[in-house]
């Protein structure tokens, strides 16, 4: 891939983990990563995430705690923010 492409790609995962959870880390940009493209899959294509958890539950459960530890930093950030009027 082009490495500008990637760079700007980055910058942009980078800006959403900070918006949505508050934390760049480098773990969390990975978590950013599976919980953006799990959600589209699953949107898009629910019949695969569907046979993809049937097949492999253990990694269905960490998907899901993913998703859980994502909600509950980005609620944990939302309630940090002052209230606009």
């Amino acid at each position: 891939m082009n490495t500008d492409f990637e760079k700007e790609f980055n910058a942009l995962v980078l800006k959403t983990a900070e918006l949505i959870t508050g934390d760049t880390s480098p773990e969390m940009l990975e978590k950013i990563k599976v919980w953006a493209f799990f959600n589209h899959v699953h949107k898009s294509l629910p019949a695969l995430t569907s046979h993809w958890n049937q097949t492999h539950p253990e990694s269905k459960a960490e998907v899901r705690r993913i998703f859980e530890e994502i909600r509950d930093l980005n609620q944990a950030l939302q309630a940090k923010k002052p209230e606009s009027k």
